[in-house]
């Protein structure tokens, strides 16, 4: 259902899952678990996996911080998008990387929530891409110290929010791990 012309293929995001940003994530373990999950399927249909990965001033590029979490493991080829905003579009080459694969869809996993997650699934959706968000496949760290809800509920809200996203000749919405197929 994508508005992007001759963009028939889907790929995986893996968004932000680096050592900085999940070490005190909400059900860090599982949700890495089902990234795997994912990633294999999407290995096995031949779907491209794009790899995002953030860098700013508190998560400077190359430190040990920055590195994507040792369980998961990137193939040699498999596209890397280096990012400083929450939106993976912006100012990055995501958009040339998916227009090369001839993707239209994306299936979204990653961390964090309430940030690069909903961001990165908005930037897609006004972009023209269809974008499910793995409802068990993303996280976010306790910022209930700020005043904002408990991780779980900030991840409940966020599939809540984008079950049922949807624009002209695009949409959002949400799956399970279990669920998805490529």
């Amino acid at each position: 259902m994508t508005t992007l012309q001759d963009r028939p293929y889907t790929a995986l995001l893996v968004i932000d899952v680096q050592n900085g940003v999940v070490a005190d994530a909400h059900n860090r373990e599982g949700v890495i678990a089902n990234i795997n999950t994912l990633i294999d399927k999407a290995r096995a249909s031949r779907v491209p996996v794009v790899w995002v990965q953030h860098s700013d001033d508190e998560l400077p590029r190359d430190g040990a911080e920055w590195q994507l979490v040792p369980e998961l493991k990137r193939l040699d080829g498999e596209p890397l998008v280096h990012k400083s905003y929450w939106d993976s579009f912006e100012d990055t080459d995501l958009e040339s990387i998916l227009s090369e694969h001839q993707v239209g869809r994306l299936v979204v996993t990653g961390a964090q929530s309430d940030f690069c997650i909903r961001s990165t699934l908005h930037g897609a959706l006004t972009r023209g891409y269809d974008a499910t968000l793995v409802s068990d496949a993303h996280t976010t760290e306790d910022l209930t110290q700020h005043g904002v809800p408990s991780p779980d509920q900030v991840i409940a809200h966020t599939n809540f929010y984008w079950s049922g996203q949807q624009v002209p000749g695009r949409k959002g919405g949400i799956a399970e791990t279990a669920e998805i197929s490529f």
